[in-house]
């Protein structure tokens, strides 16, 4: 799996959240060897900050939120998934407000920034488990499982009652598929559903300018769609972004049907309840406060 990365300088970003409506500007900063990802949120006095890891994911509803008490950052799926991507392990990811911001509804406008400042290795080895065994969970229609493989894929497959989805999947293997065939996949979803989302709070800044919006039968954007199967793509995005709150690097084959983030927490919730699931490859020793499952005690900064 080789060294840690991070970037070599700083980088800014700015765009609107898709579920708050509101501008938001994000802040990617390089940070040291072992400190994993790290969101810090500059609006509020102390500045507050929270780790990156699938335990401190307090909100999965139409997005992953990380938090503590009633401070959050929602919606860090996408940057996840651009990180992820990039192989990158070590960021500070400061934002002026409660939600990262949407961009196109896909990963690329963060992939673009981050490679125009340009990725650098750390002489420290990246942390990495291997899964031992089979673990899997199920939510009704919806399930998820992993199984021991020699690296990191994702397959996920998604089947809709709706005639521009229909059955759709798509394959992930690390190191092998190219960024440019998931980054750009965007998120989707239904008019129909557009009125009852806002009336929840959700989908305030959300525009066939950020999302790939469906009618009963149509895709409404005029441009149509990224990649035929676009909608199982950005699937697979999300499950990318959410699997790299593990902490670690994972090899391991995900195969998934009618994902979401509720399921891939589950799934990694269920694959570090059991030591006997998982073994220790390499890069562990050090470690501080991202992976408490594999040292065995919960560090209080990501409580």
């Amino acid at each position: 799996m080789g060294f840690q990365k991070t970037l070599k300088s700083t980088v800014a970003i700015q765009g609107i959240g898709l579920h708050s409506g509101s501008p938001a500007n994000l802040t990617l900063h390089p940070a040291q060897p072992n400190s994993g990802i790290r969101f810090v949120r500059s609006d509020i006095d102390p500045k507050f900050e929270v780790v990156a890891h699938y335990q401190n994911v307090i909100n999965t509803q139409m997005a992953t939120t990380l938090g503590r008490g009633r401070v959050s950052v929602s919606t860090v799926e996408h940057l996840m998934a651009a990180l992820a991507g990039l192989g990158i392990d070590n960021v500070l990811a400061e934002i002026d407000g409660p939600e990262i911001p949407i961009m196109d509804g896909s990963s690329a406008a963060f992939v673009d920034a981050i490679l125009e400042v340009g990725v650098k290795a750390q002489r420290v080895q990246r942390p990495l488990i291997r899964v031992r065994e089979r673990v899997a969970v199920r939510v009704n229609e919806k399930w998820a499982v992993i199984e021991p493989s020699s690296r990191l894929e994702i397959e996920s497959s998604i089947e809709w009652d709706h005639p521009s989805i229909g059955y759709q999947d798509f394959k992930y293997i690390d190191g092998v598929t190219p960024i440019t065939e998931y980054s750009r996949a965007r998120t989707f979803g239904f008019l129909k559903d557009v009125e009852a989302l806002k009336r929840m709070g959700l989908a305030r800044g959300g525009s066939l300018e950020n999302a790939v919006v469906l009618d009963h039968a149509l895709v409404l954007n005029p441009d149509g769609l990224r990649y035929p199967n676009e909608f199982a793509r950005h699937k697979v995005l999300d499950a990318l972004g959410d699997f790299k709150l593990a902490g670690v690097s994972i090899q391991g084959a995900f195969k998934l049907h009618r994902s979401g983030h509720d399921l891939h927490k589950m799934i990694l919730a269920e694959l570090f309840s059991d030591p006997n699931h998982y073994e220790v490859i390499e890069g562990v020793d050090g470690l501080t406060g991202d992976i408490p499952t594999l040292i065995g005690e919960l560090v209080p900064s990501i409580a």
